[in-house]
């Protein structure tokens, strides 16, 4: 019969925050690229209008360039922005885990400190009653002897 335990063993608290801080992190990575596709998409549409616009008449192919690139510069300033975002709150909520833990581990620490003090305390006075115990039952025994040797010396005369 196997010694081994069949239920899977559970994650401690601070695998858990390591989780949630990758989850956060890998949330932030995934939304940077989904908005850098989205500029990329973006930037696509532009190039095709300026394209169409080039047959038509070159001296518009030069303002519409212009606009291409201030917009695409806008929407890559925009997904820097939201990146940049992301990252702060991630950190903020990290830290703010983080700080939690470190609160909960003071409270467990403090109650095991409380425990401590208590079973020393306990363990104090249950040694001093054994010692008090222990000198009475030595001081009854001595009274007892004390009293068979005075007896037996009192029957030797």
């Amino acid at each position: 019969m196997s010694t081994n335990a069949t239920k899977p063993e559970e994650k401690g608290f601070f695998e858990k925050v390591k989780e949630t801080i990758e989850s956060l992190w890998d949330g932030t990575k995934d939304t940077a690229e989904d908005v850098k596709e989205a500029a990329e998409e973006k930037l696509e549409d532009l190039k095709e209008k300026v394209i169409s616009k080039k047959a038509t008449a070159s001296k518009k192919v030069s303002d519409e360039k212009a606009s291409i690139t201030a917009k695409v510069t806008a929407t890559a300033d925009k997904a820097k922005v939201a990146a940049t975002d992301l990252k702060t709150k991630a950190a903020e909520k990290a830290k703010a885990i983080v700080q939690e833990a470190k609160t909960e581990t003071a409270i467990a620490k403090k109650a095991a400190a409380d425990v401590k003090a208590k079973a020393e305390t306990k363990a104090k006075a249950i040694t001093a009653k054994a010692e008090a115990d222990i000198k009475g039952a030595k001081k009854a025994v001595a009274a007892k002897a004390a009293t068979a040797v005075k007896k037996k010396t009192s029957t030797t005369k």
